[in-house]
């Protein structure tokens, strides 16, 4: 097989109609993925060292990390083929596994009581295990599969932090307890309880007790419940297997809108770089039947999500790197070495599914973005959702999501705590916007020109009306000195001294690619004298010369009043210059700044809407008579 190019088999407009992928594409792919990772495997298999920055836990643990992700790709490929395994990766991931387990071998793995790090590649390596049973563990000899018992049991009695790693302990003590090694019922139930103590609501789970809602809900939580339960040697109560049914049907619901119409997912969330992984929920919708989505409408978003990375080159010569379309170094969180971008192998799950699966042999139906459009409010995450019928993007406005909890006083995290994201936009990931909020913020410049941040807001809710959604959230603005905050970089934002600033009450109303923008600035006095604080608030950041159009303009009269773009150069991962339309003015204490801020194709043309401001809110109104009140009392 050609080490740069996939051999794909030829479209089928018939099947799918969007795409033009079938299961043979997916199948074409992942052994694509898989053949190209060879050569970077060691001699007797255990380590895969792929290209790339070392992450924090050091080269041995991202060697083990190189192998156990591409054993996950493996063994869904192997199992939906019924054990076929012409090109003989189940032989040469037996080979790895029994040098890594083998305490004497150059080769050996830290063993998850040693690195925190190996508890999560355990989990991948017990699943697989599990799913092809009858070709690879059942043909393993006894001592080899007790090298792997004695190295997985390491995980039993261990720690792990309350976040979806839960589930990486579940699974590896279920492969334990099925293979009969030793596993402890009381860490199964423990972890268990903490899953449900992440529930947010309409399906939806925070990765921990902070305001975390990103990918990892859908990879993650809901992908690990189901899938165990259909594996454990006593399944849980069916009435909390069916509560897990429920809960992915709903979320399904909500995540299905966050794709846009060319296969891009919204770029919101941490650990972006394990990209089609976020095909995973999708597939496990068909898997398990817990979705109220159509087979063809589940494979047009897991299909175009992968044809968009295929199509913008992530698969850089056979290999996933650091980023989203190609390389991109600075989307490394701290955790991530070589081998991370490989738990991309979540989003193959649908081939563990038969080629005669209705996943696989329904027509495409549209996604949201291709067709009918959508616009909700999703409760759980603070977010209006709205992707207009033929616009094609994807956005979420967000007044519920900063990574944090409230009260917190961090810097803003890029990927959590601005206004807004879509599929077709990223916030700078290197630059000065880190330290002074610039794209999709509402900010208070000093003297310098630094701008405030809005980490740990009180959220005022999302509320969808007939036609247009509001939300809003409130925060005391503050400046932060994160300069000697050197800690690892999980998503969250930084901490450091702080400096108060004005609060701020901010609403949006959506309407399509529409977000009226509404600022309310606390009745203090201004320090120093000085009547009024200076307000700017910053639009979409968008690609100069291509892509979506972003304006930023105000609605209401102030003093000072000026607009601008600020063109920030090669600051993101989409591969061009990002520029950021922004609005400034002096706004006094109490009074309101109502901006309209739009993405999209022609979005400096379409009429403007008008608002209407008195003594207790505001009132938004669209040419068409659509409108919406919001109550800003003083």
């Amino acid at each position: 097989m050609n080490a740069s190019a996939v051999l794909l088999p030829p479209e089928d407009r018939e099947l799918s109609p969007y795409t033009g992928w079938t299961r043979a594409h997916w199948v074409a792919v992942a052994e694509h993925l898989l053949l190209s990772v060879r050569p970077y495997a060691s001699p007797r298999h255990a380590r895969i060292d792929l290209p790339g920055p070392a992450s924090s836990s050091g080269p041995d643990s991202d060697g083990l990390e190189g192998f156990a992700r591409t054993f996950l790709l493996a063994g869904f490929l192997v199992a939906g083929n019924g054990g076929d395994d012409p090109h003989g990766f189940l032989d040469r991931y037996r080979s790895g596994l029994v040098a890594g387990t083998d305490p004497e071998s150059r080769e050996r793995w830290p063993r998850p009581d040693e690195l925190d790090q190996a508890k999560v590649e355990a989990a991948s390596i017990a699943l697989v295990l599990m799913l092809t049973r009858p070709w690879l563990w059942d043909r393993m000899d006894s001592r080899e599969r007790g090298r792997v018992l004695d190295w997985m049991s390491a995980v039993v009695g261990e720690s792990y932090p309350p976040i979806n790693w839960v589930w990486f302990q579940i699974v590896v003590e279920e492969f334990l307890r099925s293979a009969g090694g030793r596993w402890s019922r009381a860490d199964i139930d423990a972890g268990l309880a903490v899953h449900a103590g992440l529930a947010r609501g309409e399906g939806w789970y925070s990765d921990g007790s902070e305001r975390s809602y990103d990918y990892y809900c859908g990879w993650a939580l809901h992908f690990y419940p189901l899938l165990w339960a259909s594996l454990a040697a006593e399944p849980p109560d069916r009435e909390l297997i069916e509560g897990w049914r429920r809960d992915l049907a709903r979320f399904l619901e909500d995540y299905i809108g966050l794709i846009g119409a060319d296969g891009s997912p919204v770029l919101q969330g941490r650990s972006l770089i394990y990209r089609m992984a976020a095909a995973a929920p999708l597939w496990m919708g068909a898997w398990s039947g817990a979705t109220t989505l159509s087979p063809g409408r589940l494979r047009r978003g897991a299909s175009g999500i992968l044809r968009h990375f295929h199509d913008h080159g992530a698969l850089d010569g056979g290999l996933l790197s650091m980023g989203w379309h190609g390389a991109w170094p600075a989307m490394k969180q701290s955790y991530s070495g070589g081998g991370s971008p490989y738990w991309a192998a979540k989003g193959f799950f649908g081939l563990i599914l038969p080629a005669d699966h209705p996943v696989w042999t329904a027509r495409e139906e549209p996604l949201p973005s291709d067709a009918e459009g959508v616009q909700r409010a999703v409760r759980a995450p603070g977010w209006i959702l709205s992707a207009p019928s033929g616009d094609g993007i994807a956005r979420i406005l967000n007044h519920g999501t900063d990574h944090a909890h409230e009260g917190d006083v961090r810097t803003d995290s890029p990927l959590y705590a601005r206004l807004g994201y879509s599929s077709a936009t990223v916030p700078p990931l290197v630059g000065s916007t880190l330290d002074a909020p610039l794209d999709n913020s509402v900010a208070v410049l000093d003297a310098d020109g630094r701008a405030t941040h809005r980490t740990g807001f009180t959220a005022l809710g999302v509320f969808h009306g007939d036609a247009v959604s509001t939300g809003g959230s409130r925060w005391r603005a503050h400046w932060i000195d994160a300069s000697t905050d050197t800690g690892r970089d999980h998503g969250s934002g930084r901490r450091g001294t702080a400096r108060p600033g004005p609060i701020l009450e901010v609403w949006s109303a959506v309407r399509g690619a529409d977000e009226v923008r509404l600022v309310r600035v606390g009745d203090e006095p201004v320090p120093g004298g000085r009547r009024r604080w200076r307000l700017r608030v910053g639009g979409w950041p968008v690609l100069r010369e291509r892509g979506p159009g972003s304006t930023v303009e105000a609605l209401t009269g102030h003093s000072g009043l000026v607009s601008g773009t600020e063109h920030l150069g090669d600051v993101g991962p989409l591969a061009g210059e990002t520029a950021v339309p922004w609005v400034c003015a002096d706004v006094a204490p109490g009074e309101v700044l109502a901006c309209l801020v739009r993405l999209g194709t022609g979005a400096a043309d379409a009429p403007r809407p008008r608002v209407g401001l008195d003594e207790e809110g505001a009132t938004v109104t669209w040419p068409d008579g659509a409108a919406a009140r919001i109550a800003l009392p003083g």
